[in-house]
């Protein structure tokens, strides 16, 4: 997915860049990248690999040469970035978040009105590049990213560097956040700061003194100095803010529209919990983003949380940073270590967040009976994925057949994208038998999924200001 960071001070800026950037490792963890304008026209910029290593260990070393008060950082699962760009508009510094599904037909644009294309390490156009060439098409910024939000199909929230202010984009529809952040601060010498800084992730702000200010809505951009901040483009109507947020993606100390991710992910499971009359006697979770679900299931069912599994936090990354399926199916494996004294002679229910594949759930399931487990349950906090995500990156499904649901409708149906609608609704006996073939495949004893329902009432907000769109096609702009 990807998350993106901005702060702009009356001091220098790269301790706060810097951690705040960091905060956002739990997004994604294949490039990151900062830059920083330390004056007389200069921007100093630094982009890593982070496949083998930690956004902390590639970049400390380069913080000597961040001088300015000015910087913005992105941790990146696709394009390396920030792109920093000379244009009629002045110099600018930017970096995105987001998925632009019609890219081949905007560069086409693009390369006929006469433009050029220079990031092309990894082959391909670089969508942040793109992004900056569809903004310098138009008279001023606030026009060049109405341009982008009209133009792009998928979603793109972003953060541009001028030399003098950071001008904030959250995407159309607002399936990517963006809040802003406010500090005051006195430092040992008695010397006061004041600084702005726009995230992803309010995780970032507590340990950095900000406080959350302002939340930009769907396709509103704001600029954004030192000592405050001013609309340049009014939000929009419409929002179609990702649920998988609180899902899985999120960190549990953030909120997004003021709805936090632990809050969300407790009565996701405690929702679940009382609507089930299974038999276990030890709730566990998948960590991490199963440990909110299963205290909240735990609460609901009145059975202890146990810690059946437990994650090797030192070394091990997120399963999912692999390039390769088969490495990713490592990573899932080393990092989670069975608790065979918890599991023996019990019957736990194991919570998550999801199945995408299957793959890894059917290991870590055998896993669990090699260690002694009686019987195993498995509860997930969201429905079953029917459709790939179409906007934010949220997988990196080629086809729809990865998704273990799409796989069942193609043997059931003889087309995997036939008769969706009785899959996505949980009364119907498609959507039983469909539950029953991924129980059988990940082998274990029983297998229930959260409703939409569920998820939209504790999430809080009005359905049609969800996407839900890869649990029932719902979402609007995708056409």
């Amino acid at each position: 997915m990807g998350g993106i960071f901005g702060v702009i001070s009356t001091k220098k800026c790269r301790n706060d860049l810097f951690y705040g950037v960091d905060y956002h490792s739990h997004l994604g963890t294949r490039r990151g990248g900062m830059a920083v304008y330390n004056g007389d026209g200069i921007f100093a910029r630094d982009i890593h690999s982070l496949e083998n290593s930690y956004f902390r260990v590639k970049f400390e070393d380069d913080l000597y040469k961040y001088t300015g008060n000015i910087g913005i950082g992105v941790i990146s699962d696709t394009d390396a970035q920030p792109i920093v760009v000379n244009s009629h508009l002045g110099r600018f510094a930017i970096v995105t978040v987001g998925k632009i599904c019609n890219i081949d037909a905007l560069e086409k644009e693009m390369l006929a009105q006469n433009k050029n294309f220079t990031e092309l390490s990894s082959g391909k156009t670089n969508p942040t590049e793109l992004i900056a060439q569809i903004i310098t098409c138009s008279a001023s910024f606030e026009e060049g990213i109405e341009s982008v939000q009209q133009k792009i199909k998928g979603s793109c929230s972003f953060l541009i560097m001028t030399e003098n202010c950071i001008i904030a984009s959250r995407d159309l529809y607002g399936r990517t956040p963006l809040i802003i952040g406010r500090k005051e601060a006195v430092d040992e010498n008695g010397e006061k700061e004041l600084a702005h800084a726009v995230t992803s992730e309010t995780c970032a702000f507590p340990n950095l003194g900000y406080k959350e200010e302002y939340i930009i809505g769907p396709g509103e951009a704001v600029k954004l100095t030192a000592d405050g901040f001013e609309q340049i483009v009014k939000p929009k109507k419409k929002m179609q803010i990702c649920s998988f947020l609180w899902i899985y993606y999120g960190y549990p100390a953030s909120s997004y529209e003021n709805i936090n991710v632990d809050e969300v992910r407790y009565k996701l499971g405690y929702k679940l919990a009382q609507e089930d009359d299974s038999e276990m006697d030890t709730v566990c979770s998948i960590p991490d983003s199963g440990t909110c679900m299963a205290i909240g299931y735990s609460d609901g069912k009145g059975v202890p949380f146990r810690n059946g599994y437990v994650k090797y936090t030192p070394t091990w990354p997120r399963s999912f940073t692999p390039t390769s399926q088969e490495r990713r199916n490592l990573v899932a494996k080393m990092k989670l270590i069975p608790n065979g004294a918890i599991l023996r002679n019990h019957k736990p229910v194991f919570c998550d967040d999801s199945i995408v594949r299957g793959t890894q759930l059917r290991n870590n399931v055998r896993n669990l009976y090699d260690y002694g487990a009686k019987e195993v349950h498995v509860r997930i906090s969201c429905p079953p994925l029917v459709y790939p995500c179409e906007f934010i990156n949220f997988s990196e499904s080629r086809t729809p057949l990865e998704l273990i649901a799409r796989r069942f409708i193609l043997k059931n149906e003889g087309a995997h994208d036939k008769n969706l609608g009785k899959y996505v609704r949980n009364d119907t006996p498609e959507y039983a038998a469909m539950v029953d073939y991924i129980k059988k495949e990940v082998n274990v004893a029983s297998l229930k999924f959260n409703s939409i329902e569920n998820l939209v009432s504790a999430i809080g907000l009005p359905k049609e200001m969800i996407c839900t769109h890869c649990f029932d096609g719902s979402s609007y702009g995708h056409e």
